[in-house]
């Protein structure tokens, strides 16, 4: 089997057995939370001949599945010396705490996983070259409300290509 192919499979298998395995603890007749979108910017150190520092901008939007499940896009934009990285994943994030009334908690602890892409571009004297692999980033963090639709955070999460990711959020409920 392909590099490409064993790739897809696990970008699609790996997330669906994460809520396989967090739906057997949901109770039914709890109420969902609204989606909900997030935008974050942070520090990147990627390993190398030492540590790369490097800025992070993105955001993602969550959908909830089940009342601690959601599934969502994300895209980074990380920008170095000479090069940038784009990072697409599809994430699964597991609410620690049950939500009440359909809300989340006021603090709410989180972990998150996904799957996808990562594209590298960077600038020679002969010009751009652009390369892409498979991506995966695992963590958690924790979110707190700071109003009816509002809430910031911070995340922690490693990855590959390898790299430890800090980040702050901001994010917003919405819906009714």
């Amino acid at each position: 089997m392909s590099g490409a192919r064993q790739l897809r499979k696990f970008v699609v298998v790996i997330p669906a057995a994460i809520v396989a395995v967090l739906a057997a603890d949901s109770v039914a007749a709890q109420e969902r939370p609204r989606p909900a979108v997030e935008f974050n910017a942070g520090w990147v150190g990627f390993a190398d001949d030492g540590v790369v520092n490097e800025g992070l901008l993105g955001g993602a939007a969550r959908f909830y599945v089940l009342p601690r499940v959601s599934i969502g896009p994300e895209i980074a934009f990380i920008d170095g010396t000479h090069h940038s990285h784009l990072m697409l994943t599809g994430n699964v994030t597991w609410d620690l705490l049950a939500p009440t009334n359909g809300r989340p908690r006021r603090v709410s602890p989180f972990l998150v996983a996904g799957g996808g892409l990562f594209q590298t571009r960077e600038h020679f004297a002969t010009g751009p070259f652009t390369s892409g692999e498979g991506a995966f980033t695992a963590g958690g963090g924790v979110r707190t409300s700071l109003g009816k639709r509002v809430a910031a955070g911070v995340d922690a999460r490693i990855g590959w290509e390898l790299h430890l990711r800090v980040s702050g959020l901001v994010g917003f409920q919405l819906g009714r």
